[in-house]
Protein backbone atom coordinates (compact mmCIF):
# COMPACT_ATOMS: atom_id res chain seq x y z
CA UNK A 1 0.00 0.00 0.00
CA UNK A 2 1.62 3.47 -1.24
CA UNK A 3 1.77 6.04 1.58
CA UNK A 4 -0.04 9.45 0.58
CA UNK A 5 1.75 12.64 1.59
CA UNK A 6 -0.76 14.90 3.35
CA UNK A 7 -1.45 17.94 1.11
CA UNK A 8 -3.41 19.88 3.38
CA UNK A 9 -4.53 20.16 7.08
CA UNK A 10 -6.39 21.76 9.88
CA UNK A 11 -3.20 23.70 11.09
CA UNK A 12 -2.60 24.67 7.63
CA UNK A 13 -6.01 26.00 7.03
CA UNK A 14 -6.39 27.58 10.57
CA UNK A 15 -2.89 29.18 9.95
CA UNK A 16 -3.98 30.64 6.46
CA UNK A 17 -7.42 31.61 8.16
CA UNK A 18 -5.29 33.64 11.04
CA UNK A 19 -3.38 35.46 8.04
CA UNK A 20 -6.05 36.26 6.13
CA UNK A 21 -7.92 38.09 8.94
CA UNK A 22 -4.85 39.53 10.20
CA UNK A 23 -4.28 41.31 6.87
CA UNK A 24 -8.06 42.39 7.29
CA UNK A 25 -7.34 43.75 10.39
CA UNK A 26 -4.17 45.63 9.36
CA UNK A 27 -5.36 46.78 6.55
CA UNK A 28 -8.42 49.05 7.86
CA UNK A 29 -6.40 50.26 10.73
CA UNK A 30 -3.74 51.39 8.10
CA UNK A 31 -6.46 52.83 5.91
CA UNK A 32 -7.46 54.69 9.12
CA UNK A 33 -4.07 55.74 10.12
CA UNK A 34 -3.00 57.30 7.15
CA UNK A 35 -7.02 59.03 6.59
CA UNK A 36 -7.19 62.35 8.42
CA UNK A 37 -10.53 62.45 7.96
CA UNK A 38 -11.19 58.94 8.77
CA UNK A 39 -13.61 59.26 12.31
CA UNK A 40 -15.75 56.89 14.15
CA UNK A 41 -18.05 59.27 14.81
CA UNK A 42 -20.99 58.46 12.20
CA UNK A 43 -20.67 54.40 13.04
CA UNK A 44 -20.99 55.63 16.65
CA UNK A 45 -23.58 57.96 16.19
CA UNK A 46 -25.81 55.69 14.36
CA UNK A 47 -25.82 52.86 16.25
CA UNK A 48 -28.66 50.74 17.06
CA UNK A 49 -29.79 48.44 19.51
CA UNK A 50 -29.74 48.13 23.15
CA UNK A 51 -26.63 49.50 23.85
CA UNK A 52 -27.81 52.68 21.67
CA UNK A 53 -27.39 54.65 24.35
CA UNK A 54 -23.97 53.79 25.29
CA UNK A 55 -22.06 54.25 21.48
CA UNK A 56 -23.65 57.46 20.76
CA UNK A 57 -22.00 58.23 24.57
CA UNK A 58 -18.88 57.86 22.73
CA UNK A 59 -19.29 60.51 20.03
CA UNK A 60 -18.67 63.17 22.71
CA UNK A 61 -16.37 65.62 21.63
CA UNK A 62 -13.74 65.02 24.18
CA UNK A 63 -13.98 60.99 23.86
CA UNK A 64 -14.26 60.17 19.84
CA UNK A 65 -10.75 61.21 19.49
CA UNK A 66 -9.75 58.90 22.13
CA UNK A 67 -12.07 56.01 20.36
CA UNK A 68 -10.16 56.74 16.94
CA UNK A 69 -6.88 56.40 18.40
CA UNK A 70 -7.63 53.66 20.10
CA UNK A 71 -9.66 51.66 17.54
CA UNK A 72 -7.06 52.24 14.99
CA UNK A 73 -4.31 51.10 17.56
CA UNK A 74 -6.21 48.13 18.20
CA UNK A 75 -6.65 47.08 14.35
CA UNK A 76 -3.36 47.30 13.73
CA UNK A 77 -2.20 45.44 16.91
CA UNK A 78 -4.40 42.75 15.79
CA UNK A 79 -3.25 42.89 12.28
CA UNK A 80 0.03 42.65 13.17
CA UNK A 81 0.29 39.88 15.96
CA UNK A 82 -2.50 37.69 13.53
CA UNK A 83 -0.61 38.13 9.88
CA UNK A 84 3.00 37.71 11.60
CA UNK A 85 2.20 34.18 13.71
CA UNK A 86 3.28 36.57 17.10
CA UNK A 87 1.43 36.72 19.99
CA UNK A 88 -1.58 35.21 18.79
CA UNK A 89 -3.53 34.56 21.34
CA UNK A 90 -3.43 38.54 22.63
CA UNK A 91 -4.32 39.37 19.06
CA UNK A 92 -7.09 37.16 18.48
CA UNK A 93 -8.89 38.09 22.03
CA UNK A 94 -8.49 41.96 21.22
CA UNK A 95 -10.41 41.01 17.72
CA UNK A 96 -12.64 39.09 19.67
CA UNK A 97 -13.56 42.74 21.36
CA UNK A 98 -13.43 45.18 18.68
CA UNK A 99 -15.69 42.64 16.59
CA UNK A 100 -18.25 42.27 19.65
CA UNK A 101 -18.25 45.75 19.50
CA UNK A 102 -18.69 46.24 15.92
CA UNK A 103 -21.54 44.06 16.20
CA UNK A 104 -23.42 45.11 19.58
CA UNK A 105 -23.05 49.02 17.59
CA UNK A 106 -25.25 47.64 14.85
CA UNK A 107 -26.76 44.58 15.62
CA UNK A 108 -28.19 42.87 12.59
CA UNK A 109 -31.40 42.73 13.95
CA UNK A 110 -34.68 41.79 11.31
CA UNK A 111 -36.85 44.27 13.41
CA UNK A 112 -34.09 46.68 13.14
CA UNK A 113 -33.52 49.25 10.15
CA UNK A 114 -30.06 48.64 8.85
CA UNK A 115 -27.95 51.67 8.89
CA UNK A 116 -24.52 52.35 8.18
CA UNK A 117 -24.13 48.55 7.57
CA UNK A 118 -22.47 46.34 4.55
CA UNK A 119 -25.58 44.20 4.04
CA UNK A 120 -28.69 43.17 5.56
CA UNK A 121 -28.49 39.86 7.70
CA UNK A 122 -30.98 38.02 9.97
CA UNK A 123 -28.42 37.77 13.57
CA UNK A 124 -25.74 36.56 11.50
CA UNK A 125 -23.30 39.34 9.89
CA UNK A 126 -19.63 39.39 8.92
CA UNK A 127 -18.59 40.50 12.07
CA UNK A 128 -20.66 37.40 14.08
CA UNK A 129 -18.67 35.43 11.51
CA UNK A 130 -15.23 36.53 11.82
CA UNK A 131 -15.28 36.68 15.67
CA UNK A 132 -16.36 33.01 15.75
CA UNK A 133 -12.70 32.69 12.98
CA UNK A 134 -10.86 34.75 16.26
CA UNK A 135 -12.30 31.81 18.99
CA UNK A 136 -11.02 29.29 16.49
CA UNK A 137 -7.68 31.22 16.03
CA UNK A 138 -7.31 31.40 19.89
CA UNK A 139 -7.87 27.73 20.62
CA UNK A 140 -5.51 26.99 17.81
CA UNK A 141 -2.71 29.63 17.17
CA UNK A 142 -0.60 28.41 14.82
CA UNK A 143 2.23 30.45 14.98
CA UNK A 144 4.79 27.52 16.08
CA UNK A 145 3.83 25.40 13.15
CA UNK A 146 4.05 29.47 10.57
CA UNK A 147 4.86 32.58 11.32
CA UNK A 148 7.68 34.84 13.76
CA UNK A 149 6.75 32.52 16.82
CA UNK A 150 8.19 29.47 15.07
CA UNK A 151 11.57 31.25 14.39
CA UNK A 152 11.93 32.84 18.15
CA UNK A 153 11.22 29.53 19.57
CA UNK A 154 13.72 28.24 16.90
CA UNK A 155 16.29 30.49 18.07
CA UNK A 156 15.91 29.37 21.82
CA UNK A 157 16.43 26.09 20.80
CA UNK A 158 19.73 26.78 18.77
CA UNK A 159 21.05 29.13 22.07
CA UNK A 160 19.71 25.92 24.46
CA UNK A 161 21.84 23.55 22.21
CA UNK A 162 24.82 25.58 21.60
CA UNK A 163 24.49 25.91 25.82
CA UNK A 164 25.26 22.02 26.41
Amino acid sequence: MAKTKKMWGLKDSVALMRIFIGWHFLYEGIIKLYNPDWTSFGYLASAQGPLKSVFTALTSEGVVGWVDGLNMAALIVVGLTLTLGIFEKLGAIVGIGLLALYYLAHPPFPWLMQVNVEGSYWFINKNLIELVACIIIYQLPTGNYFGLRRVFNKNKEEIKIENL
